[in-house]
């Protein structure tokens, strides 16, 4: 097999790993370079799709502060968040917000010059900051992916699957196998630092916000190489997706930020129902607002309830939210005069692997950062914008952490690694799989049993049926194309979340058990 060699090996290129790039790049003089691979094109992302903005505690800012977006964030994440780490990224964010500016993001100001700031959902002050509107994400995803082109010193791999990670008898991590897609062949690229950036899992159920690459891809490779995982159940379903009709899996975000200017929720009949679930009514944490809207459409027997933004001066509503509009009036709807139909969808996932606030896991040489990462900031339940923040922070002091390692290319591969690389080596069996009925069929039951309200019996139905769904896909390890690698994928992640989900019995946050009573008082009294 062909191989390569490079100081820094980062897989995702979403925000967090272009920006991780950028910063070891700009750094560190790195004798073997930066590789950035990504199985899409270089950019393709959640980063990408994000609408509402990134978390800023700037000094500027006089209204806000550290320790009230500290305050924030664990009274969002029920007091499960690891508070030292809250801390740091708040702290961190003035820094990564002006060196994200230096390096080509124009968030959005006012006449003056000045940075705008908005509201979103369990935020105490305006703190969160946009660019083009509703194109955040998308605005920061564009800066960086320029930034990273004009790099000399970074070498990018587009359309390349990171199939297994080359981890040594005494846990240390060597590099990565890749699946190349446009030769149809695998590679062996050796590091010494191997940051994995790769996203969330969205998925891996029927209905996400999430883009087709969300497929869980860095849970799976951190798992199988031994690496501790934590909150796999914490999975955040946002409340306001575009529900157009039930055959429409894929939902087109509608941002909190629209309720943060002060849209309202209304059921079909056209009454306003926040205010029977939360004193904070539209702007309760997501868990409490997604709840609301589930129990609304359970009692209506309806696919959806309907945000109605017609109170919004109409100049301010299509200004700030241009990519929300275009997609509404491209299906019929004037959201200055039409209320919004929509529905709960899968949106982020609070666990995954364990991390520092500088990527390291709990293997040596192995990184990570961004949503494939569980750092301790969103705790049961992600505060809105945080998780652009915790990309760029985290990537800002992984690079940091990086300049003073001594990195040098692994040179002598151990029995362990070998047998790996045999693995891959190897022909595969002639076994025919309809890759999209399996992903289909595991995203029905994802949903049906591992969705918004859980319980013992339906989480215990659907292990049982994953692994089914293993035994019945013979590709463990290596895989036929990138299809089959998600898939495989999705089925390791899917078990994590299920065995997470039944080890915790109480519900907190995202996590909500209907089979014990105690539960259901406690979830009433925390909505109140």
């Amino acid at each position: 097999m062909k191989y390569s060699e490079y100081s820094v090996v980062i897989v995702g290129s979403g925000a967090a790993g272009l920006y991780a790039a950028l910063k070891v790049s700009q750094q560190m003089n790195l004798p073997d370079g930066v590789l950035l691979i990504t199985k899409s094109y270089l950019g393709n992302s959640n980063s990408l799709y994000a609408q509402g903005g990134i978390v800023g505690v700037l000094k500027q800012n006089t209204e806000d502060s550290v320790e009230c977006h500290i305050e924030d964030t664990l009274n969002a994440g029920a007091g499960l968040n690891d508070r030292e780490a809250v801390g740091y990224i708040s702290e961190a964010s003035d820094e990564v917000i002006n060196d994200l500016i230096e390096n080509g993001v124009e968030f959005d100001r006012d006449a003056n010059g000045n940075l705008t700031f908005t509201l979103e959902a369990a935020h105490s002050v305006r703190r969160i900051l946009h660019s083009g509107g509703d194109a955040t994400g998308r605005k920061i995803t564009e800066a960086l992916c320029k930034a990273v082109r004009d790099d000399g010193n970074i070498v990018i791999m587009e359309n390349a699957f990171a199939a297994e990670l080359l981890v040594s008898s005494d846990k240390e991590c060597k590099g990565v196998i890749v699946y190349n897609e446009l030769t149809g062949e695998h590679e062996i690229v050796y590091t010494s630092a191997l940051v994995l950036a790769t996203g969330g899992l969205g998925q891996l159920y029927k209905y996400t916000t999430n883009p087709e690459g969300a497929t869980g891809d860095g849970i799976d490779l951190a798992y199988n190489a031994g690496a501790a995982l934590k909150d796999m159940e914490f999975i955040q379903f946002h409340p306001t997706a575009l529900a157009l009709n039930p055959n429409s899996k894929d939902r087109f975000l509608i941002s909190e930020a629209v309720r943060g200017e002060g849209a309202k929720l209304i059921n079909n009949h056209g009454d306003e129902f926040m205010s029977k679930y939360h004193d904070k009514r539209e702007l309760a944490p997501r868990d409490i607002v997604t709840r609301a809207i589930y129990s609304e459409m359970s009692k209506e027997h309806t696919f959806n309830v309907f945000l109605n933004a017609s109170m919004i001066d109409h100049t301010k509503l299509f200004k700030r939210f241009p990519t929300i509009s275009k997609r509404c009036d491209e299906s019929g709807i004037d959201i200055s005069k039409k209320p919004i139909p929509v529905a709960p969808a899968a949106h982020y996932s609070m666990g995954g692997i364990k991390a520092s606030v500088e990527g390291r896991t709990s293997i040596k040489g192995l990184y990570a950062i961004g949503e494939c990462a569980s750092t301790g900031l969103h705790g049961a339940n992600r505060l809105a914008s945080n998780s652009l923040l915790e990309c760029v922070v985290c990537a800002y002091e992984l690079a940091d952490y990086l300049s003073f390692a001594n990195l040098s290319t692994p040179k002598k591969i151990d029995e362990n690694i070998r047998r790996i690389i045999d693995v891959y080596s190897q022909p595969l069996s002639d076994a025919d799989y309809d890759i999209d009925k399996l992903k289909s069929d595991l995203k029905d039951l994802m949903w049906n049993n591992v969705g918004i309200i859980r319980s013992e019996e339906d989480l215990i139905f659907a292990k049982g049926e994953v692994e089914k769904l293993k035994k019945e896909f013979k590709r463990t390890r290596k895989c036929l194309n990138k299809d089959e690698y998600e898939y495989r994928n999705m089925l390791t992640a899917a078990s994590l979340i299920i065995e997470g989900a039944l080890n915790r019995k109480e519900s907190v946050g995202a996590h909500c058990r209907s089979d014990y009573s105690k539960n259901v008082e406690r979830e009433l009294a925390y909505a109140k």
